[in-house]
């Protein structure tokens, strides 16, 4: 599939949108917010992502990013948007990884988590991505999101809330 030009300027990224057995969803919060930032603004949440390596396929990356940052291995594949989601950054936004991107395009997974919630280890990796986590509802997440990602998060539980449905529905199957 050819890309538009205009994704030339947006880093690609995989983001996974990780179910639990009774359909909620796993939300980091990150680490390193500010202090000065809590109160009203104060939106540190968001699911595992992170960007996708030259040459790397979709899930791999999406398993690795994971595990990275979760500490997460027993998952099942669910599904894939068959698109990008595209966010611009904030002007004056500063990436750790010295390009200067528009914004990111993001291809999302969904996983169901399999594991005991013990599995989670947000030190997993050498730097810690989270400093909490907590299982939420896929609604309730855009509203936890910093504003420059939250269409983003409300395009992806519009596209996920069939499938959690169906994870509720199976449940006592899974």
């Amino acid at each position: 599939m050819i890309e538009p030009d205009y994704l030339d300027d947006y880093r690609p990224n995989v983001g996974v949108c990780l179910f639990n057995r009774s359909g909620q969803v796993w939300i980091g919060e990150r680490s390193g917010f500010p202090d000065t930032l809590k109160g009203q603004d104060y939106h540190p949440w968001q699911m595992p992502q992170g960007g996708v390596d030259e040459g790397e396929a979709i899930i791999p990356a999406a398993l690795r990013e994971l595990k990275e940052e979760t500490g997460v291995e027993t998952v099942r594949l669910l599904a894939m948007t068959p698109g990008w989601l595209v966010y611009d950054f904030p002007q004056g936004y500063k990436t750790r990884k010295g390009r200067s991107w528009r914004g990111q395009k993001q291809k999302w997974v969904a996983m169901l988590f399999e594991g005991p919630d013990h599995e989670i280890d947000l030190y997993a990796d050498d730097h810690a991505e989270f400093q909490d986590w907590r299982w939420v509802e896929l609604e309730e997440v855009p509203g936890l999101i910093v504003p420059f990602k939250r269409g983003v998060y409300e395009e992806l539980a519009e596209a996920f809330i069939p499938l959690r449905d169906f994870l509720r529905d199976m449940a006592d199957r899974l």
